[in-house]
C-alpha cells in the first residue's frame, strides 16, 4: 500500500481524492471505524475563502449553494452577499465511493499506527509507505481552547419555510452557556438544517435541552416539523493559545496528522473546509509521498498557519475571557456591523493591517482592563502543568 488514511472524515477524504485525481496509479486505503464515510456532518465555506482552482476541485462534493446569507442580532439584521456552499457527509460519501470504492473499509478500527504500517483491532497488520491520521480533534495540554458546540437537526416541515438564503447567525435567541446563536440552512423549500450553537468555556453538550431549544426555535419561526431526517452534533475547538510546535510533535513520529487533529481550522469560526482543501492540493503536488515527507509538510503548514493567526486567537481570548458569557453576543454584533469586504476577509483569513485596526478601534463591548489582560497568549491549556 502507498498511503493508508486512518479516519474517513473531511480532511482525509479530500486529501485522498486529490491525490487520486493527480496520481490514479497510487494505491490508497481509507480505514474508517464508523459505519460510513464522512460520518454525519455538514461543512461550509464562503466563495471568497478559496481560489478558483480549489473551488473547481470541490465542485463535485458540494451538496448545496446560495448567493447570499443573513445574520440577525438584537440590534439589527443584515443580508451579506457572496456565494456560500455546503458539503454534506452524504455527498462526500457518494463521491468517495464513486472514486475509491474498492479502497474504502468502514467498520475498521485501527489500534496502532507507525510511519510504515497500521495494526487493526483484529490484529491484522497492513504495511504502507505512508500513514495519515485524520480522526478529528484530540485533547492536548499544549493547546488552550474554548469550544464551539452544537446539535443540528435536518427537519422536514409540513409547509414551505420561505427562506431565500442561509441564516449563518441568529443571535436573537436567549443567551446562555456563553455566546449562543442558531444557524439555519434551507436545503429545499420544505427542509431546513437548524443548528443550536454555543461558544462555551466547556465541552459539555446537554443534548435533550438543546433539542428542546431547536423545537422552540422552529415553532417561533411559524414552522411545523413533520419529522427529523437526521441529527448531527459537534464539539469543535476554538483556539485561544498554545504551543503549536509541542502539539504537533505529539504522537508517533512519521505519521501525518491532518484536519482538526493538526489544528488546521479557522481559530474563530471553526471552519475547517478551506484548510483541508488547501492542504490536499499542496500535498498532492509534492514529489515525495512517503510518511515522513507528508508529515513534515503538514507540520510546516500547520505551524505556519497557527503562527500567522495570532490576531484571531487574541480576539478569541477577548471573547472568552474579557466578556461576560451572556454579553459575548455584543462583540459579534459589533463585528457584523463592519464593512462587508472586511467580514469576507475575516472568514478567508486575509485580514489587512487596516482591517485589524478597524476591528480593535472604537468603544469596545468589553472591559478595557480585562481586554488588556488578554494580550499575552497562553502556551498551554489552562490548569495544565
Amino acid at each position: 500500500m502507498d498511503i493508508i488514511f486512518v479516519g474517513a472524515g473531511l480532511a482525509n477524504c479530500l486529501l485522498a481524492a486529490r491525490i487520486f485525481e493527480r496520481r490514479p496509479q497510487a494505491r490508497l486505503l481509507l480505514l474508517e471505524a464508523g459505519e460510513s464515510v464522512g460520518g454525519n456532518h455538514s461543512w461550509s465555506l464562503h466563495s471568497t475563502d478559496l481560489s478558483h482552482r480549489h473551488h473547481a476541485f470541490l465542485s463535485p462534493f458540494r451538496a448545496h449553494g446560495w448567493n447570499s446569507h443573513e445574520v440577525h442580532f438584537p440590534a439589527f439584521s443584515r443580508t451579506l452577499g457572496g456565494h456560500y456552499h455546503t458539503i454534506s457527509s452524504d455527498r462526500l460519501a457518494q463521491v468517495m465511493n464513486e472514486r475509491l470504492c474498492a479502497s474504502i473499509r468502514t467498520g475498521t478500527r485501527v489500534v496502532e499506527m507507525a510511519e510504515d504500517h497500521v495494526v487493526l483491532e483484529d490484529g491484522a497488520r497492513i504495511a504502507a509507505k505512508a500513514v495519515v491520521d485524520g480522526r478529528g480533534p484530540v485533547a492536548s495540554r499544549h493547546l488552550d481552547l474554548g469550544y464551539q458546540k452544537f446539535i443540528g437537526q435536518e427537519i422536514r416541515l409540513t409547509h414551505r419555510h420561505g427562506l431565500a438564503r442561509p441564516v449563518i447567525m441568529d443571535a436573537r435567541v436567549e443567551q446562555m452557556d456563553g455566546y449562543r446563536f442558531v444557524y439555519v440552512l434551507p436545503l429545499d423549500p420544505e427542509t431546513v438544517l437548524v443548528e443550536d450553537t454555543y461558544y462555551s468555556d466547556g465541552p459539555d453538550l446537554p443534548a435533550d435541552a438543546v433539542r428542546r431549544r431547536i423545537a422552540d426555535y422552529v415553532a417561533a419561526q411559524g414552522w411545523t416539523a413533520d419529522y427529523v431526517v437526521r441529527e448531527e452534533e459537534g464539539v469543535l475547538p476554538i483556539a485561544l493559545g498554545g504551543d503549536i510546535d509541542a502539539f504537533l510533535a505529539e504522537g508517533p513520529q512519521g505519521v501525518a496528522k491532518v484536519g482538526l487533529r493538526a489544528a488546521l481550522f479557522h481559530p474563530t469560526t471553526g471552519y475547517s473546509l478551506p484548510d483541508a482543501a488547501r492542504l490536499a492540493d499542496q500535498i498532492s503536488l509534492q514529489h515525495d509521498l512517503s510518511g515522513p515527507a507528508i508529515a513534515a509538510t503538514v507540520r510546516e503548514e500547520a505551524a505556519r498557519r497557527w503562527k500567522a493567526r495570532g490576531f484571531f486567537r487574541l480576539l478569541n481570548r477577548m471573547l472568552f475571557r474579557a466578556a461576560e458569557p451572556h454579553q459575548r453576543y455584543a462583540i459579534l454584533q459589533r463585528f457584523y456591523g463592519l464593512p462587508e469586504d472586511l467580514i469576507a476577509r475575516f472568514y478567508a483569513d486575509r485580514l489587512t493591517f487596516s482591517d485589524k485596526a478597524r476591528i480593535l478601534t472604537g468603544r469596545p463591548p468589553v472591559s478595557v482592563l480585562r481586554a488588556l489582560s488578554c494580550l499575552s497568549e497562553t502556551k498551554s491549556a489552562i490548569g495544565a502543568s
